[in-house]
Parts: structure tokens; sequence; C-alpha cells
């Protein structure tokens, strides 16, 4: 099979199959913002980081911000670098450095968007990610072959708008699996 026959996931969410071993991914729904034959990368977008939120970002950061800075939580976004943050937005929002991924979300790194936020001029619907997932070409498929992730459709719905604790079996259940159903083991018959 060659690159062009292979359908690609960007713009969809992964479900961690409940055989996932990785405490980074356990129960959780990583957003595909980009997926090719050069790998895949993804924001984990279930995961609120509890030590500190926006504002104690905002005051660490060159930005402008508004007397009274959002109460927003910051989500762990994956376990490779950490301190770097994303922010997936809907579209309405559509500076020059940011990336449509399609289904109404982007993706924007700058500062600028952050500022933004702050002022209460950003994006209608946002989660800031600290850190991200990512898979070396081909290991993303293997991973999904070996049932560590089920693929779901992406909507703004499910990402910016379902509690976080129920994400996950919002997307099993649009899905209509019943997670107690399935193998903890995969294998051939």
């Amino acid at each position: 099979m060659d690159n062009a026959q292979i359908k690609y996931l960007k713009g969809n969410c992964l479900i961690a199959g409940p055989g996932m071993e990785d405490e980074h991914f356990k129960n959780t729904l990583v957003y595909l913002c980009a997926h090719s034959a050069q790998g895949a990368m993804g924001f984990v977008i279930n995961r609120k980081i509890v030590e500190y939120s926006f504002i104690d970002l905002a005051v660490q950061l060159p930005i402008n911000f508004a007397a009274a800075i959002p109460p927003l939580a910051l989500y762990q976004g994956g376990p490779v670098d950490k301190v770097r943050g994303f922010v997936l937005h809907s579209t309405d929002y559509l500076p020059d450095d940011c990336v449509e991924t399609g289904g109404g979300i982007a993706i924007s790194s700058s500062i600028d968007v952050l500022s933004d936020i702050a002022r209460g001029c950003g994006p209608r619907e946002s989660i800031i990610a600290m850190g991200y997932a990512n898979w070396a070409p081909g290991q993303l498929e293997k991973e999904i072959i070996a049932d560590d992730w089920l693929v779901a459709p992406a909507s703004e719905e499910l990402v910016f708008k379902t509690k976080d604790e129920e994400k996950w079996q919002k997307a099993l259940d649009e899905l209509k699996i019943d997670v107690n159903r399935l193998s903890l083991f995969s294998g051939r018959a």
C-alpha cells in the first residue's frame, strides 16, 4: 500500500484502550493534530494539571492581561516537552501562525494566543496543553493494531464542551462500544 492509499487520522481522537498500561495515557482521550508518514502528534485533552493554572502561567510569561485573568485550567498535553504550551481552539480565532486541523479545531503555539485569551479577546473555546504526545513513523499504526488505541471522530462538543471526566467514556459511547466487552488482550484467531 502506498502513502496515497493510507488514511491518516489528523483531526480525530484516540481513545486509550482498556489494556493501556502506560500511565501517561491510561483512560485518556488524545486529540491528533498531525498524522502522516513522518509520524503523529497529539494532545491529551482530559487530564488537567492540578498544581497550577492559567493564572500562574500568565504571571510567569511576558503577556498582556486584563485585570481579571480568566480562571482556566491547564492540561497535561503529553509526556514530551512538558514546559512547552499549545492551545487547541475553535476556528473563530485564526491568527496567521495557527494550523487548522479540521472539524472546527485549530492549534496555536505563539504567546499571542495566550495574551488574547488573558485579555478576553481570544478564541471562543480553548484548551491549553502543556507538553504533547508523539509517535515515530509507523508507531501509532502498530499501537492501533495492538488495540492500544481506538479511533473516534473529534468534534467541538467532545473536545471543548464535554466534562473532562466524561470525555473518554463519551468517545466510546459515540462509537457504540461497551468497554466491558472489550478484551484486555490482543491476539489472532
